[in-house]
């Protein structure tokens, strides 16, 4: 157990071109999911997204993974060679230490919570493909979702038909390898998604849980559980 009580929980960090009270170019974390891990009883480690191999070797001294939203995944990760004007924000160092941290959390079984960009990168990472734009775009977005029973993720909010607070404009297409979906939003976008087999925890949703996280306990309790299982890591590592 970490001496603090707290187990790890790393949070790879967003570029930033630019912040208000910075001179240069910056690394930045959502401060709603930092402020989540934290009040869930985690220690959120903002990890610096860079070199992509040694992922592994990094990821190793955390207990739990939270991958984040952010911009979009490049198209040609997942094979496409059009890009939709829509696509913003695209870094390929971001993507390929995103990916590769993904693929090292599901091989050595690290508990993982994927929101937004983060549930786009699993699937990408397990050969999925991404809608670019969709013809509908969930931005500023509260609305309900309809959770799979027995999901990993209605285990996790404690119901079936949560509110969620959605804000992105692409979303999963062709699923990866090895994933089902659990939930759909009204006009049938993927919401969540769970892996067949997981060695370890695994909790995947389109929306951002942060935003209610504050208020809602079926929001909060994603991140509840991602600690507990974390703290469970942390006791006794494999």
């Amino acid at each position: 157990m970490r001496p603090t009580g707290r187990p790890l929980v790393a949070l790879p960090c967003r570029f930033a071109e630019r912040t208000s009270a910075l001179r240069y170019a910056a690394e930045v974390t959502a401060r709603a999911l930092a402020e989540a891990v934290y009040e869930a009883g985690g220690e959120p480690f903002m990890m610096h997204p860079a070199e992509p191999s040694s992922a592994p070797a990094r990821l190793a001294r955390c207990d739990a993974l939270l991958l984040p939203g952010g911009g979009d995944l490049a198209p040609h990760t997942y094979g496409a060679t059009d890009v939709h004007e829509e696509v913003y924000d695209v870094d390929d160092t971001q993507d390929a230490f995103d990916l590769a941290a993904a693929r090292h959390a599901l091989d050595a079984g690290l508990p993982t919570l994927a929101v937004c960009r983060g549930m786009q990168v699993v699937n990408v990472a397990l050969g999925g493909t991404l809608t670019q734009d969709m013809p509908t775009h969930h931005r500023h977005l509260v609305h309900p979702v309809k959770l799979r029973p027995g999901s990993a993720v209605a285990a996790a909010v404690r119901t079936e038909n949560p509110d969620v607070s959605c804000y992105h404009h692409q979303s999963v297409d062709r699923l990866g390898r090895g994933l089902t979906v659990t939930a759909r939003a009204a006009d049938h976008t993927v919401e969540a998604v769970e892996l067949r087999d997981a060695k370890a925890l695994f909790l995947a949703v389109q929306w951002h849980p942060e935003d209610l996280a504050g208020t809602d306990p079926a929001n909060r309790g994603l991140f509840e559980t991602l600690v507990e299982h974390a703290r469970v890591r942390a006791a006794d590592p494999v």
